[in-house]
């Protein structure tokens, strides 16, 4: 698989990148959100993807944080979701809003993805908090041995621990890097913190 490519962007558009790297263009369609992270053409970019490979067709998808590429992971892993809806959800939410509706169970906030209706929104919020929950119920696994004490239920940090093994984090990184945060903060913030605090592992 693909992971990265780094190269001069060539060519850029609302939902597609052209970029370049070693004499090669890889077309790769992208949420509007990344396109707009983007630097301008012929400038460097480094794009993180995924080559998502069928019958009739091999499409790459790139996104501009390591965090949207797993997002887009969970979401297509969802039934019914492809990556046209994974793209769109994407463009309108961002990987920790992903995290916080699903571990919320607001299906409703999913619906505001181009083509995303009320049942594949209930369908996508229901399977992605499934993961949410596994190894999370009754605040078990939030910890590794030797770690201060689980978050308590329903915290704020409980809930940014929920969110961050939703973008597939294990709960061990996620609960380390959440207690590095103050936690009187937003959930939100709690999540943006740790998420810099992961990606340096």
């Amino acid at each position: 698989m693909i992971y990265c490519l780094t190269g001069k962007i060539v060519k850029k558009t609302l939902d597609t990148v052209v970029l370049s790297c070693a004499g090669v263009g890889y077309l790769a369609q992208v949420p509007q959100s990344t396109a707009g992270r983007l630097p301008a053409v012929g400038e460097t970019a480094t794009l993180y993807t995924v080559l998502n490979v069928t019958e009739n067709d091999i499409a790459l998808y790139g996104f501009a944080t390591e965090e949207q590429q797993s997002c887009f992971k969970l979401l297509t892993s969802v039934s019914g979701v492809g990556p046209k809806a994974g793209l769109a959800v994407l463009s309108v939410m961002s990987p920790e809003q992903v995290a916080l509706a699903a571990s919320a169970g607001d299906h409703k906030a999913f619906t505001k993805a181009s083509g995303v209706g009320p049942k594949l929104a209930q369908r996508i919020a229901l399977e992605l908090k499934d993961k949410v929950g596994k190894g999370l119920a009754a605040g078990e696994g939030f910890a590794a041995p030797g770690d201060t004490a689980a978050p308590a239920a329903g915290s704020a940090s409980a809930q940014a621990v929920a969110a961050l093994v939703a973008l597939g984090y294990n709960a061990s990184d996620a609960a380390r890097a959440v207690t590095r945060v103050d936690d009187t903060l937003p959930v939100q913030d709690i999540i943006k913190i740790a998420l810099r605090g992961l990606s340096r592992l």
